[in-house]
C-alpha cells in the first residue's frame, strides 16, 4: 500500500506543476487585438527576422506549418 500511495504522491506533484505552468501560459496568451511582444524568428531564406524591424513599415503574417517537410 504504501507504493501506491507514494505512486499517487508523485501523480499528484505531476499534475500540480504542470497545472501551475499551464495557468501561467494562459495568462501570458494573447488575446485579439493585443500588441505582439517583440520576437526574432529564423526563415526559410536563412535570415533571422525581428518584429520591431516591421513596425509601422509593412504589415507582418507568420505562417507555421508543424512538421512541414520534416519526414514526421
Amino acid at each position: 500500500m504504501s507504493s501506491f500511495l507514494n505512486r499517487l504522491a508523485k501523480i499528484a506533484l505531476s499534475a500540480t506543476v504542470a497545472f501551475t505552468a499551464l495557468g501561467s501560459q494562459l495568462a501570458s496568451a494573447l488575446e485579439e487585438g493585443d500588441k505582439a511582444p517583440d520576437f526574432s524568428l529564423q526563415a526559410s531564406d536563412g535570415k533571422t527576422y525581428t518584429l520591431s524591424e516591421f513596425v509601422g513599415v509593412k504589415p507582418v503574417v507568420i505562417a507555421f506549418f508543424p512538421k512541414a517537410f520534416t519526414g514526421g
